[in-house]
């Protein structure tokens, strides 16, 4: 049976209709509804990333925040609608920095314009990072595991992740900008590499200035997939890899 959280789109407001409802602009209740839900979430978060999803029940967020398990039920229709709610700033911003790349691609006919393209998605990695490294790492714990209960959530946002890799790839792809490896190949392998060097940030393992990674990571990556100096592969589309007959 399909939920009301369920049904709701990328980014919406998951909790329920009366915790939605905002009151006086100012006023006590709106100020007390947000100071709950943030108590409410910084709890569950917290908890989150210290077991784990399958571990954390809403009586562990309730006792954590020392309110009745009622009131979790005024701001929140269960723990997958908390999870989504954690994650909508997050996947907000990344969700429109790739599509923001993948719409700069459509157009890119030099490697300067891709590498652009390409950097402008990893500010908004880094700036993600930065705002909410508690969300990314719930993210990065949670994204390879079951697409079940609270975790489909975050099932959903590396899936999303990962066809947008795949697509601004077809795209320089389809411009000659990139070697000829199937698109479903390095697009994939770009965000294990990117996720791989988030934890090792969030971890406190000694890679250098987080502020650096960007450029770094930019660099690197379109190092090892752009088409050599001097050469230029006919344009074509990258459809899967070629086909036995």
């Amino acid at each position: 049976m399909t939920t009301r959280a369920e049904t709701r789109g990328r980014g919406a407001d998951t909790r329920p209709e009366a915790a939605r409802r905002p009151g006086r602009p100012g006023g006590r209740r709106e100020t007390q509804r947000r100071e709950r839900t943030k108590e409410l979430e910084d709890a569950a978060l917290r908890l989150f990333v210290e077991r784990g999803l399958d571990l954390v029940t809403i009586d562990d967020i309730t006792q954590a925040t020392g309110v009745a398990k009622g009131t979790f039920y005024r701001y929140f229709e269960d723990k997958a609608a908390l999870v989504d709610a954690l994650l909508a700033p997050v996947r907000g911003e990344l969700l429109a920095g790739l599509e923001a790349c993948g719409r700069a691609l459509e157009t890119a006919r030099d490697v300067e314009t891709m590498f652009e393209a390409y950097r402008a998605v990893a500010a908004v990695i880094a700036s993600a990072l930065l705002q909410y490294p508690g969300v990314v790492r719930l993210y990065l714990q949670e994204s390879r595991g079951p697409a079940v209960g609270a975790r489909k959530k975050v099932a959903e946002l590396a899936k999303q992740v990962a066809s947008h890799a795949v697509d601004i790839t077809q795209k320089a792809h389809t411009h000659g900008l990139l070697r000829p490896v199937r698109p479903a190949v390095s697009g994939l392998a770009v965000v294990g590499a990117v996720e791989r060097l988030l934890l090792a940030v969030l971890s406190e393992e000694d890679i250098g200035n987080p502020l650096d990674l960007p450029d770094a990571l930019t660099t690197l990556v379109l190092d090892g997939l752009r088409v050599p100096p001097g050469t230029r592969p006919a344009r074509r589309k990258l459809d899967g890899g070629p086909k036995r007959p």
